[in-house]
């Protein structure tokens, strides 16, 4: 059920002009006992992703399904718009990607590096944000 607040404010911008966007919906395979990958979906909703998550024993299946080589792998995997994400992917990058639109498979944080989205704590190591296609190209999409 609608609240009335909420109601009156999207009735206000609907008259102004104003849109409001509907969330993307990215869809994340991880293990049920990761905390790390819970850490990196609550990053993605902080920054206007809807979520849907799926816990799984055999992750190696699901990367494998979806094309991600053992050398880009992570603890978690993500389906959004087309593209497969890979690991702590930051939320801005995979806005951006969405913006570009590139001709690719998708994005990837290799390993678990700490400082990434989901991986905060006492230090900070800096990463790459990789892209990869059908063929097993990459290129640095971002540094950390």
């Amino acid at each position: 059920m609608t609240s009335p607040h909420k109601l009156i404010i999207t009735t206000l911008l609907m008259l102004s002009g104003v849109t409001i966007a509907a969330a993307e919906v990215i869809t994340v395979y991880k293990s049920p006992t990761c905390g790390c990958c819970s850490a990196w979906i609550e990053h993605l909703k902080q920054n206007g992703f809807e979520v849907t998550a799926h816990d799984t024993v055999n992750m190696n299946q699901v990367k494998q399904s979806l094309g991600v080589s053992p050398e880009h792998a992570s603890c978690h995997t993500a389906e959004i718009s087309g593209y497969v994400i890979e690991g702590h992917v930051p939320a801005a990058e995979i806005k951006r990607l969405l913006n570009e639109k590139p001709a690719l498979s998708g994005l990837a944080v290799p390993g678990m590096p700490m400082g990434s989205p989901g991986m905060e704590g006492g230090r900070k190591d800096p990463y790459k944000v990789l892209t990869f296609d059908h063929q097993g190209n990459t290129k640095v999409y971002a540094d950390y």
